[in-house]
């Protein structure tokens, strides 16, 4: 129950008043409580209207605190070509926004919006699978990938052991089931996919991940796995 906690504590701006686990020992509960977020997501969207998506997707960044978006802020204002290593760190510690991480947000939110629009099953059994898989992503970037810095970031990547993230995967996995087999192969095998391409760029760039490169990352999987949803009558 203290590692369920400590998971929702870091995921959400739930306020937490009994004692939670490390953040290191709460992986293993991430898919689940963003499948749960997924669910609070979907009932804002039961509620109807045209602008329905629109505020379950600030829902969900707004119950999140927008800890992920801050962090895809980050990466997209630091990591501009030509940057040095020292230069991108320096960007990441910043607390200010810059153009391209104000268009980076406004870019990932209508995205989401407009595929939630265009997406056909039901959100009940959509949003879970796609937030499960999301929240997974974290944990398996910050195990694949070493961990740059210091601070949260590096603590829970040393907290990502091979056990805890073969669990998560196996979890989000059987969350992307909710939307039917099919859309889970292509969900799974995209968000995959985006956390080797995300892993080598950071490598290359960087050398290794921070807590900013994991929010990014997550961000974008979500994005791309509602885009599938959204292509559902060609799949």
């Amino acid at each position: 129950m203290n590692s369920f906690l400590g998971a929702l504590q870091f995921l959400t701006i739930v306020p937490v008043r009994a004692k939670a686990a490390a953040l290191a020992n709460s992986a293993i509960f991430f898919p689940i409580v963003g499948a749960l977020l997924g669910l609070s997501a979907a009932g804002v969207v039961s509620i109807g209207g045209p602008l329905a998506a629109l505020l379950a997707i600030i829902w969900l960044m707004a119950s999140t605190g927008c800890l992920h978006e801050d962090g895809l802020a980050d990466v997209a204002d630091a990591f501009r070509a030509g940057r040095s290593r020292e230069k991108i760190m320096l960007i990441l510690k910043d607390s200010r926004i810059g153009t391209y991480g104000a268009v980076a947000l406004v870019g990932s939110t209508l995205l989401r919006w407009q595929a939630l629009v265009q997406c056909s099953i039901d959100p009940i059994r959509a949003l879970p699978a796609v937030l499960a898989l999301s929240r997974a992503s974290l944990v398996a970037m910050a195990h694949f990938a070493p961990p740059v810095g210091e601070g949260l970031g590096q603590e829970f990547a040393h907290g990502c052991t091979r056990t805890i993230t073969a669990l998560v995967i196996a979890q989000a996995i059987a969350f992307s089931f909710l939307a039917g087999w099919r859309l889970a192969m292509a969900m799974t095998l995209v968000s995959s996919l985006t956390i080797v391409l995300a892993r080598t760029y950071f490598l290359r760039r960087l050398g290794g991940v921070n807590g900013d490169c994991l929010g990014a990352t997550c961000v974008v999987v979500e994005t791309v796995n509602l885009v599938i949803l959204s292509w559902r009558p060609s799949i």
